[in-house]
């Protein structure tokens, strides 16, 4: 980890204050790709407390564009980003619907892979807590755009591996991290 962290716009610099207390942790670990890293974020950390949804959702707030409907992605790691911006959306008079995207499509009751306030046709923002290699935001997207919904932008807390932005742009969605693993002091992917 750096010792010399960069500049921020202060809303993102306290977001990393909170990611850095408290999601960040230092060791050996094996990563969901099979890599092996000296560091770790379980950001649900700062998704999951109160204080880490106001500052996550500053953040996404300033990030998303006035037109979007819907904000949800695959679940676990998106449902508690979405809801929390949601909800912090809706006490500022914006309507953001949330919604998740199942692992697997569900085959009684409320059947196919979408759970939640999605509607055919919505502009949608896909969000994800962390994202190493991209493939759960974009497993959303295609989820979403069967459903008939628009994905226009994935945010995440935090971009670890800092591939993801080529993948999203070769699906025709932008791609704006609320922070970065340089951000946090660390290198990508390490």
């Amino acid at each position: 980890m750096s010792s010399e962290l960069p500049p921020l716009d202060p809303a993102r610099a306290a977001l990393r204050e909170h990611v850095l207390r408290y999601a960040v942790r230092t060791g050996d670990f094996t990563l969901k790709s099979g890599a092996k890293s000296s560091w770790f974020l379980d950001t649900k950390q700062t998704a999951c407390r109160p204080d880490g949804v106001l500052l996550m959702a500053e953040v996404a707030l300033s990030l998303i564009p006035s037109d979007i409907d819907a904000i949800g992605g695959l679940t676990m790691g998106a449902d508690p980003v979405a809801f929390g911006i949601a909800a912090v959306a809706a006490t500022r008079g914006l309507h953001l619907r949330s919604f998740s995207v199942r692992k697997e499509a569900k085959d009684h009751g409320v059947t196919g892979r979408i759970a939640g306030a999605l509607q055919p046709g919505d502009r949608v923002v896909i969000t994800e807590d962390t994202v190493t290699r991209g493939t759960s935001p974009l497993e959303a997207v295609e989820a979403v755009r069967a459903f008939g919904a628009e994905p226009v932008l994935i945010t995440v807390i935090v971009d670890r591996g800092g591939t993801c932005a080529a993948m999203a742009a070769a699906a025709g969605v932008a791609f704006v991290p609320m922070l970065t693993a340089l951000d946090l002091g660390f290198n990508y992917g390490t």
